[in-house]
């Protein structure tokens, strides 16, 4: 096992590279899975390495609840440093089970407040969406001409978001009167086609997936940031097939960015709920949007430099995979060969 337990811990600065070349070069779609698994896999790969040392080290402990052939010393010799590594590992691996738990339970949280707040369909309702949401195709309405899975919510502030299936509840669509004001008719519709690439795409997914990632290794914090940016290009990519203007998607992107007020930036509370003018990056959208359509193919590559930034993120997370699954195989040997039957 020896020092190649602690490769994994530092193997995710191999993906750095690519995330940004990914978002600049790959159609959104494909950057999005593809940086998500990694970031994923690294992440794993970095906390059971943490874990396995936490066991070494603890084992050593005087006073540990650990079988006593656990601190022989062919295990002691498993691990270099294993006392010392062993104390920060604990910490280290406590810090990030908290910082993950408080993340699962923010995202709960906040999609549970996200449900609650949801105004209950009426034929009030009915009629503004009709008046909100004009030209809508009639398939995607209810038979009483509403859009089902769209709630209009009567507030003053600019925003709108996709609200994932819960318990009881389907897919939404949630947006503010105030943002609708701020839009025109067409503007509406890539609106709703956007949020709805969301939840047909399980954008949250990803979302929360890098979330992890990112508090279990700060090293993969830039792969959150591009996931972040490259579902909602995906996203407006979608939206731009379903109205059949590239222009007037930017245009409403570029709008609802202008009269939000809210930041630019990624939204912490709603920071796994897709949102329309919150993951920031509003410019790069727009001119992305403006530009041609990203080809969908992987190969070639369509830059050398991605290229390359991809074979390093492979083999960093080839090597993290090999290093962690050989030194667990390695310490389960070791751990069950010194414990007394």
């Amino acid at each position: 096992m020896g020092v190649f337990v602690y490769l994994p811990l530092v193997l995710p600065l191999t993906a750095l590279p690519m995330a940004r070349l990914a978002e600049q070069h790959l159609h959104p779609r494909s950057a999005t899975r593809l940086l998500a698994a990694v970031g994923t896999t690294l992440a794993l790969c970095s906390t059971l390495c943490l874990a396995l040392l936490m066991v070494v080290g603890t084992a050593q402990l005087p006073g540990n609840p650990l079988p006593d052939g656990w601190s022989d010393p062919e295990v002691r010799a498993a691990v270099p440093y294993e006392e010392k590594a062993g104390l920060v590992a604990i910490g280290v691996l406590g810090a990030v089970v908290a910082a993950c738990g408080a993340t699962l339970v923010r995202h709960a949280r906040t999609r549970i407040r996200a449900v609650r707040a949801l105004p209950p369909p009426s034929a009030g309702h009915t009629a503004t969406l009709r008046a909100e949401l004009p030209g809508e195709p009639t398939s995607s309405r209810d038979t009483d001409g509403a859009t089902p899975d769209v709630a209009v919510v009567a507030s003053p502030d600019p925003y709108a978001y996709a609200l994932p299936r819960t318990r009881g509840h389907g897919g939404r669509v949630v947006v503010s009167t105030g943002m609708l004001t701020c839009l025109d008719g067409s503007e509406r519709r890539a609106l709703v086609a956007h949020e709805r690439a969301h939840l047909a795409g399980g954008h949250h997914r990803y979302l929360l997936a890098v979330q992890l990632a990112a508090r279990a290794n700060p090293f993969l914090l830039p792969l959150r940031t591009a996931v972040a940016y490259s579902t909602e290009r995906w996203a407006d990519e979608e939206a731009a097939h379903a109205v059949g203007s590239r222009r007037t998607v930017a245009t409403a992107v570029g709008k609802a960015a202008l009269f939000s007020n809210r930041p630019a930036g990624p939204d912490p509370e709603r920071a796994t709920l897709p949102a329309f003018a919150a993951a920031g990056q509003v410019p790069r959208r727009v001119a992305a949007l403006l530009g041609p359509v990203p080809s969908t193919g992987l190969w070639p590559p369509p830059s050398a430099h991605l290229g390359v930034a991809a074979m390093l993120a492979t083999a960093g997370t080839a090597a993290s995979a090999l290093s962690s699954l050989n030194a667990t195989v390695m310490l389960v040997r070791i751990l069950h060969a010194a414990t007394p039957l």
